[in-house]
Protein backbone atom coordinates (compact mmCIF):
# COMPACT_ATOMS: atom_id res chain seq x y z
CA UNK A 1 0.00 0.00 0.00
CA UNK A 2 1.17 3.35 -0.91
CA UNK A 3 0.77 6.56 0.62
CA UNK A 4 1.22 10.08 -1.06
CA UNK A 5 0.91 13.70 -0.10
CA UNK A 6 0.61 16.35 -2.88
CA UNK A 7 1.58 19.28 -0.80
CA UNK A 8 0.23 21.75 -3.00
CA UNK A 9 -3.16 20.46 -2.00
CA UNK A 10 -2.20 18.15 0.60
CA UNK A 11 -3.94 15.25 -1.26
CA UNK A 12 -4.01 12.01 0.30
CA UNK A 13 -3.50 9.32 -1.97
CA UNK A 14 -4.81 5.89 -0.66
CA UNK A 15 -7.82 6.97 2.30
CA UNK A 16 -7.27 2.98 3.41
CA UNK A 17 -4.01 4.40 5.60
CA UNK A 18 -6.26 6.41 7.27
CA UNK A 19 -8.56 3.82 9.00
CA UNK A 20 -12.12 4.27 9.16
CA UNK A 21 -11.68 8.06 8.76
CA UNK A 22 -12.70 9.42 4.75
CA UNK A 23 -10.50 12.27 3.20
CA UNK A 24 -11.97 14.30 1.03
CA UNK A 25 -9.91 15.28 -2.12
CA UNK A 26 -9.10 18.37 -0.18
CA UNK A 27 -6.93 16.03 1.93
CA UNK A 28 -8.86 17.25 5.26
CA UNK A 29 -10.16 14.52 7.54
CA UNK A 30 -14.54 14.36 7.12
CA UNK A 31 -15.91 15.83 10.34
CA UNK A 32 -19.07 13.97 8.93
CA UNK A 33 -17.34 10.71 8.66
CA UNK A 34 -16.82 10.21 12.66
CA UNK A 35 -19.17 8.45 15.16
CA UNK A 36 -21.07 10.08 17.96
CA UNK A 37 -18.93 11.77 20.43
CA UNK A 38 -18.57 9.53 23.19
CA UNK A 39 -18.81 12.36 26.49
CA UNK A 40 -15.66 14.14 27.23
CA UNK A 41 -12.95 15.06 25.20
CA UNK A 42 -10.11 13.06 23.87
CA UNK A 43 -6.83 14.65 23.22
CA UNK A 44 -4.11 13.23 21.02
CA UNK A 45 -0.44 13.25 21.58
CA UNK A 46 2.09 12.59 18.83
CA UNK A 47 5.50 12.03 19.49
CA UNK A 48 7.83 12.19 16.24
CA UNK A 49 11.13 10.55 16.48
CA UNK A 50 13.50 9.99 14.30
CA UNK A 51 13.07 5.99 13.92
CA UNK A 52 8.88 5.89 15.38
CA UNK A 53 6.19 7.89 15.47
CA UNK A 54 4.03 7.14 18.13
CA UNK A 55 0.38 8.29 19.12
CA UNK A 56 -1.76 7.93 22.56
CA UNK A 57 -5.39 9.20 23.07
CA UNK A 58 -6.14 10.23 26.76
CA UNK A 59 -9.32 11.43 27.96
CA UNK A 60 -10.00 13.98 30.59
CA UNK A 61 -8.63 12.21 33.50
CA UNK A 62 -5.48 11.24 31.64
CA UNK A 63 -6.55 7.80 30.88
CA UNK A 64 -4.89 6.24 28.13
CA UNK A 65 -7.94 5.31 25.29
CA UNK A 66 -5.36 4.10 22.40
CA UNK A 67 -1.86 3.78 21.82
CA UNK A 68 -0.30 3.13 18.32
CA UNK A 69 3.45 3.01 16.97
CA UNK A 70 4.09 3.38 13.16
CA UNK A 71 8.14 3.06 11.67
CA UNK A 72 8.83 7.06 10.96
CA UNK A 73 9.55 7.13 7.05
CA UNK A 74 13.30 7.84 6.30
CA UNK A 75 13.92 10.72 4.75
CA UNK A 76 10.63 11.61 3.07
CA UNK A 77 8.77 14.54 4.40
CA UNK A 78 5.23 13.80 2.45
CA UNK A 79 5.04 10.66 3.72
CA UNK A 80 6.01 11.76 7.24
CA UNK A 81 3.23 14.14 7.05
CA UNK A 82 0.81 10.92 5.54
CA UNK A 83 2.11 8.80 8.47
CA UNK A 84 0.81 11.08 11.03
CA UNK A 85 -2.60 12.15 9.54
CA UNK A 86 -3.33 7.96 9.45
CA UNK A 87 -2.54 7.68 13.15
CA UNK A 88 -4.81 10.73 14.01
CA UNK A 89 -7.34 9.34 11.85
CA UNK A 90 -6.68 5.59 13.72
CA UNK A 91 -6.61 7.26 16.90
CA UNK A 92 -10.38 9.14 16.17
CA UNK A 93 -12.11 5.74 14.75
CA UNK A 94 -10.98 4.01 18.06
CA UNK A 95 -12.27 6.70 20.19
CA UNK A 96 -15.84 7.69 18.16
CA UNK A 97 -14.81 11.68 18.05
CA UNK A 98 -12.89 14.67 16.70
CA UNK A 99 -9.63 15.09 18.85
CA UNK A 100 -7.47 18.05 19.57
CA UNK A 101 -4.06 17.37 18.32
CA UNK A 102 -0.50 18.12 19.87
CA UNK A 103 2.56 17.19 17.94
CA UNK A 104 6.18 16.60 20.00
CA UNK A 105 9.37 16.40 18.04
CA UNK A 106 13.16 17.21 19.12
CA UNK A 107 13.19 19.89 16.47
CA UNK A 108 11.91 23.22 16.83
CA UNK A 109 9.75 25.75 14.73
CA UNK A 110 11.51 28.93 13.88
CA UNK A 111 9.46 31.93 15.24
CA UNK A 112 10.56 34.13 12.45
CA UNK A 113 9.42 31.53 9.35
CA UNK A 114 7.83 29.08 11.13
CA UNK A 115 9.97 26.65 9.71
CA UNK A 116 11.44 23.36 11.72
CA UNK A 117 15.38 23.51 12.65
CA UNK A 118 17.63 21.05 14.46
CA UNK A 119 14.96 18.04 14.14
CA UNK A 120 16.90 14.49 14.12
CA UNK A 121 14.54 14.04 11.30
CA UNK A 122 16.30 15.92 8.92
CA UNK A 123 14.06 16.22 5.77
CA UNK A 124 11.70 18.24 8.61
CA UNK A 125 14.19 20.87 8.49
CA UNK A 126 13.03 24.16 6.69
CA UNK A 127 9.24 22.91 6.18
CA UNK A 128 6.77 24.50 7.87
CA UNK A 129 5.47 21.35 9.40
CA UNK A 130 3.32 22.85 11.76
CA UNK A 131 1.20 24.57 8.94
CA UNK A 132 0.96 21.80 6.81
CA UNK A 133 -0.24 19.31 9.11
CA UNK A 134 -2.81 22.45 10.43
CA UNK A 135 -4.31 21.93 6.97
CA UNK A 136 -4.00 18.32 6.77
CA UNK A 137 -5.89 17.81 9.62
CA UNK A 138 -8.45 20.90 9.23
CA UNK A 139 -7.71 22.44 12.73
CA UNK A 140 -5.48 23.99 15.02
CA UNK A 141 -2.48 21.92 15.95
CA UNK A 142 0.03 22.66 18.96
CA UNK A 143 3.89 21.78 18.49
CA UNK A 144 6.68 21.54 21.10
CA UNK A 145 9.82 20.39 21.41
CA UNK A 146 10.64 17.19 23.45
CA UNK A 147 11.49 18.91 26.48
CA UNK A 148 8.66 20.78 26.66
CA UNK A 149 6.47 17.99 26.42
CA UNK A 150 8.14 16.19 29.00
CA UNK A 151 7.52 19.44 31.33
CA UNK A 152 4.12 19.35 30.76
CA UNK A 153 3.40 15.97 30.95
CA UNK A 154 5.02 16.12 34.36
CA UNK A 155 3.04 19.08 35.50
CA UNK A 156 -0.05 17.73 34.09
CA UNK A 157 -0.57 14.28 36.32
CA UNK A 158 2.83 13.31 36.57
CA UNK A 159 6.09 13.74 39.11
CA UNK A 160 4.98 17.81 38.94
CA UNK A 161 1.58 17.41 39.33
CA UNK A 162 -0.22 20.30 40.96
CA UNK A 163 2.88 22.58 40.66
CA UNK A 164 3.30 25.55 39.44
CA UNK A 165 6.76 25.92 37.99
CA UNK A 166 8.21 22.25 36.55
CA UNK A 167 11.48 22.62 34.70
CA UNK A 168 12.14 19.13 32.60
CA UNK A 169 15.34 18.41 31.43
CA UNK A 170 16.52 15.76 28.39
CA UNK A 171 19.76 14.12 29.15
CA UNK A 172 20.51 11.84 26.58
CA UNK A 173 22.08 11.94 22.71
CA UNK A 174 21.24 15.50 23.27
CA UNK A 175 20.45 17.89 26.07
CA UNK A 176 17.94 20.29 26.49
CA UNK A 177 15.13 22.16 28.75
CA UNK A 178 11.70 23.10 28.77
CA UNK A 179 9.57 24.66 31.49
CA UNK A 180 5.97 24.43 32.28
CA UNK A 181 3.97 27.67 34.00
CA UNK A 182 0.77 26.77 35.82
CA UNK A 183 0.53 23.55 33.17
CA UNK A 184 1.35 25.49 29.97
CA UNK A 185 4.69 25.76 28.10
CA UNK A 186 6.34 28.94 28.50
CA UNK A 187 7.75 29.82 25.23
CA UNK A 188 9.72 33.14 26.18
CA UNK A 189 9.76 36.46 24.03
CA UNK A 190 12.09 34.40 21.91
CA UNK A 191 10.70 30.93 21.60
CA UNK A 192 14.20 30.02 22.91
CA UNK A 193 12.91 29.56 26.75
CA UNK A 194 14.20 26.78 28.23
CA UNK A 195 16.93 26.31 25.90
CA UNK A 196 19.58 25.10 28.91
CA UNK A 197 21.77 22.71 27.07
CA UNK A 198 22.81 25.55 25.19
CA UNK A 199 24.24 27.93 28.07
CA UNK A 200 27.33 27.48 28.79
CA UNK A 201 28.59 25.54 31.52
CA UNK A 202 28.82 27.87 34.79
CA UNK A 203 31.85 28.39 36.68
CA UNK A 204 34.19 26.18 34.80
CA UNK A 205 37.02 24.79 36.21
CA UNK A 206 40.30 23.83 35.37
CA UNK A 207 39.33 20.26 34.98
CA UNK A 208 36.51 21.23 32.90
CA UNK A 209 39.46 22.88 30.39
CA UNK A 210 39.54 23.04 27.30
CA UNK A 211 35.94 23.81 26.65
CA UNK A 212 34.74 21.53 23.90
CA UNK A 213 33.11 22.75 20.52
CA UNK A 214 29.73 21.94 20.17
CA UNK A 215 27.71 21.78 17.08
CA UNK A 216 26.18 25.20 17.52
CA UNK A 217 29.37 27.05 16.75
CA UNK A 218 29.96 28.19 20.95
CA UNK A 219 32.43 26.55 22.98
CA UNK A 220 31.94 25.19 26.64
CA UNK A 221 27.81 24.35 26.34
CA UNK A 222 26.24 22.37 28.92
CA UNK A 223 25.29 20.10 26.45
CA UNK A 224 29.04 19.06 25.61
CA UNK A 225 29.43 18.12 29.31
CA UNK A 226 25.86 16.29 29.65
CA UNK A 227 24.94 14.20 27.08
CA UNK A 228 25.71 10.66 26.33
CA UNK A 229 28.50 11.53 23.87
CA UNK A 230 29.80 14.06 25.91
CA UNK A 231 30.22 11.90 29.18
CA UNK A 232 32.06 9.45 26.86
CA UNK A 233 34.01 12.10 25.39
CA UNK A 234 35.11 13.33 29.08
CA UNK A 235 36.20 9.74 30.44
CA UNK A 236 38.33 9.70 27.29
CA UNK A 237 40.31 12.54 27.85
CA UNK A 238 40.51 11.44 31.43
CA UNK A 239 42.48 8.15 30.20
CA UNK A 240 39.35 6.48 30.20
CA UNK A 241 38.82 3.62 27.69
CA UNK A 242 36.55 4.40 24.83
CA UNK A 243 32.97 3.53 26.50
CA UNK A 244 29.54 5.18 25.66
CA UNK A 245 27.56 6.35 28.53
CA UNK A 246 25.94 3.10 29.68
CA UNK A 247 28.71 0.90 29.81
CA UNK A 248 30.47 3.97 31.65
CA UNK A 249 27.52 4.16 34.53
CA UNK A 250 27.26 0.28 34.88
CA UNK A 251 31.40 -0.04 35.38
CA UNK A 252 31.01 2.61 38.06
CA UNK A 253 28.06 1.04 39.75
CA UNK A 254 30.81 -2.29 39.62
CA UNK A 255 32.89 -0.44 41.44
CA UNK A 256 35.64 0.90 38.68
CA UNK A 257 37.52 3.28 39.56
CA UNK A 258 38.16 5.52 36.63
CA UNK A 259 34.29 5.34 35.64
CA UNK A 260 33.44 6.70 39.01
CA UNK A 261 35.48 9.70 39.16
CA UNK A 262 34.11 10.01 35.06
CA UNK A 263 30.13 9.70 36.66
CA UNK A 264 31.54 12.21 39.74
CA UNK A 265 32.71 15.02 37.44
CA UNK A 266 29.10 14.41 35.46
CA UNK A 267 27.38 15.04 38.52
CA UNK A 268 29.35 18.08 39.98
CA UNK A 269 28.39 19.51 36.66
CA UNK A 270 25.20 18.53 36.51
CA UNK A 271 24.57 20.31 40.24
CA UNK A 272 26.25 23.83 39.23
CA UNK A 273 24.03 23.84 35.77
CA UNK A 274 20.97 22.75 37.71
CA UNK A 275 21.62 25.40 40.59
CA UNK A 276 21.83 28.10 37.82
CA UNK A 277 18.46 27.22 37.07
CA UNK A 278 17.40 27.75 40.14
CA UNK A 279 18.80 30.82 40.82
CA UNK A 280 16.42 32.10 37.74
CA UNK A 281 13.26 30.15 37.51
CA UNK A 282 13.11 28.61 41.42
CA UNK A 283 11.17 25.38 40.21
CA UNK A 284 9.18 23.55 42.95
CA UNK A 285 10.40 20.45 40.84
CA UNK A 286 13.11 19.48 37.92
CA UNK A 287 12.15 16.56 36.69
CA UNK A 288 14.66 14.29 34.63
CA UNK A 289 14.59 12.97 31.39
CA UNK A 290 16.15 10.78 28.33
CA UNK A 291 18.29 7.56 29.21
CA UNK A 292 20.56 9.50 31.52
CA UNK A 293 17.96 9.94 33.47
CA UNK A 294 17.68 6.40 34.46
CA UNK A 295 21.24 6.49 36.67
CA UNK A 296 19.11 6.16 39.45
CA UNK A 297 21.41 7.70 42.04
CA UNK A 298 21.56 11.21 40.35
CA UNK A 299 18.83 12.77 41.83
CA UNK A 300 20.51 11.66 45.67
CA UNK A 301 23.49 13.07 44.74
CA UNK A 302 23.28 16.10 42.92
CA UNK A 303 21.02 17.97 45.21
CA UNK A 304 23.56 17.62 47.77
CA UNK A 305 25.82 18.88 45.11
CA UNK A 306 23.80 21.95 43.93
CA UNK A 307 23.70 23.49 47.60
CA UNK A 308 27.14 25.23 47.39
CA UNK A 309 25.68 27.15 44.29
CA UNK A 310 22.39 27.89 44.98
CA UNK A 311 21.93 31.74 46.45
CA UNK A 312 19.50 30.75 49.22
CA UNK A 313 20.20 29.00 52.54
CA UNK A 314 17.10 27.17 51.78
CA UNK A 315 16.20 24.52 49.33
CA UNK A 316 12.97 23.36 48.55
CA UNK A 317 13.29 22.52 44.90
CA UNK A 318 12.80 18.70 44.40
CA UNK A 319 14.85 16.64 41.99
CA UNK A 320 13.12 13.43 40.64
CA UNK A 321 13.11 11.56 37.27
CA UNK A 322 9.89 11.49 34.91
CA UNK A 323 7.22 9.50 36.42
CA UNK A 324 5.95 8.28 33.31
CA UNK A 325 9.12 7.75 31.56
CA UNK A 326 9.64 6.79 27.85
CA UNK A 327 5.65 8.05 27.32
CA UNK A 328 5.85 11.26 29.02
CA UNK A 329 6.91 13.17 25.43
CA UNK A 330 3.75 11.30 23.38
CA UNK A 331 1.45 12.14 26.85
CA UNK A 332 3.14 15.89 26.87
CA UNK A 333 2.25 16.23 23.52
CA UNK A 334 -1.50 15.96 24.43
CA UNK A 335 -1.39 17.86 27.36
CA UNK A 336 -0.96 20.86 25.18
CA UNK A 337 -4.13 21.50 24.60
CA UNK A 338 -6.09 21.92 28.13
CA UNK A 339 -9.87 20.89 28.25
CA UNK A 340 -12.00 24.12 27.55
CA UNK A 341 -9.70 25.04 24.66
CA UNK A 342 -10.25 22.70 21.81
CA UNK A 343 -13.36 24.08 19.60
CA UNK A 344 -14.39 20.78 17.35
Amino acid sequence: MSIGIRLAGLAVADDRALGAVRVRRSGRIDAKARSAETGGHVRIGIDLGGTKIEVVALDDDGRERHRRRSPTPQGDYEATLAAIAALVADAEAVVGGRCSVGIGTPGSRSPVDGRMRNANSTCLNGRPLLEDLERLLARPVRLANDADCLAVSEAADGAGAGMRVVFAVILGTGVGGGIAFDGRVWNGANGVAGEWGHNPLPSPEEIDRPLPPCYCGRFGCIETYLSGMGMASDHRAHGGDALDAKAIVAAAEAGDAGCERTLQRYEVRLARSLAAVINLLDPEIIVLGGGLSNVERLTRTVPRLWSRHVFSDRIDTRLTASRHGDSSGVRGAAWLWRIDEFKD
